[in-house]
């Protein structure tokens, strides 16, 4: 029980780590919030990996973002299974094998232009 808290301390740290070296937040004071909005809340998401690694995610509370007003654009990063069989199918005709990969903290690499924040 004590290595998992030590372990899931340690996800926590490389995920803050992850946000500060890619810049995804600024700190606000709470005096500069203006009255007619509200600081978004953040909540923490555990996993156990299959391989048993720990992981920890920092997330926003959705049900808490007012579309328009704290978000204007969803979007997610996914391959239709049509696209998959077609790549697999191709990547079979050509010998090849196929892999998968786990990137740490991709949703976090993307670039924003600045009038899309």
């Amino acid at each position: 029980m004590a290595e998992d808290r030590i372990g899931w301390g340690a996800a926590e740290r490389a995920e803050i780590a992850n946000h500060a070296a890619n810049g995804s937040w600024t700190t606000v004071d709470r005096s500069d919030v203006p009255a007619d909005r509200s600081l978004v809340r953040l909540i923490w998401v555990y996993k156990r990996k299959r391989s048993g690694a720990l992981k920890a995610r920092l997330c926003v509370q959705g049900c808490a973002q007012v579309h328009g007003v704290d978000y204007d654009q969803t979007f997610c990063a996914t391959m239709r299974p049509t696209s998959l069989r077609a790549l697999a199918a191709i990547a079979n005709s050509a010998g090849m094998r196929m892999r998968r990969w786990d990137f740490v903290a991709a949703y976090l690499q993307g670039e924003l232009e600045q009038d899309e924040v």
